[in-house]
């Protein structure tokens, strides 16, 4: 009889060694850490963006259109909530609500933008109305602020 031997060859294994493992981590976290701060820098130019967009062009339909319904733009003390509920003395007038979502008079930094009229700022003077965001700093009458002058 005949006995098979087994031979037992030793085969390299597929898996990696904890020192690449290691260096493939510290590599992974390297990269995450420069995409992450990357996107900061690019979200807040996106912020930006959007608070421009809303002051230079987006109110001013809504503006518009209760200028057009009412007689005049809302006075600083009505402010913008005035797109969202009538101001007292002129619901009879009022066609409103002019806004969609009263969450649209929020910055992209979760303030209330700010509006004024007779407007100070605005090349069009007391013809039209200031609107601003505070920006980042969150603080009126800095360089962040972003407004429709």
């Amino acid at each position: 009889m005949k006995l098979h031997r087994r031979s037992f060859r030793h085969t390299p294994r597929g898996g990696f060694t904890i020192t690449e493992m290691l260096i493939v981590f510290a590599l992974i976290s390297v990269l995450t850490g420069l995409v992450v701060g990357g996107l900061g820098g690019a979200l807040g130019g996106g912020q930006k963006k959007g608070a421009k967009t809303f002051v230079k062009t987006a109110i001013e339909a809504p503006l518009t259109s209760y200028r057009i319904d009412v007689g005049s733009y809302p006075t600083t003390e009505e402010g913008l909530q005035a797109l969202w509920a009538a101001p007292a003395g002129k619901e009879s007038r009022w066609d409103g609500p002019y806004i969609d979502d009263q969450e649209v008079l929020t910055d992209p930094w979760g303030e209330p933008y700010q509006y004024r009229f007779p407007g100070t700022k605005n090349p069009h003077g007391a013809k039209k109305y200031d609107i601003w965001s505070k920006g980042e700093d969150q603080t009126n009458e800095t360089e962040d602020d972003i407004g429709n002058w």
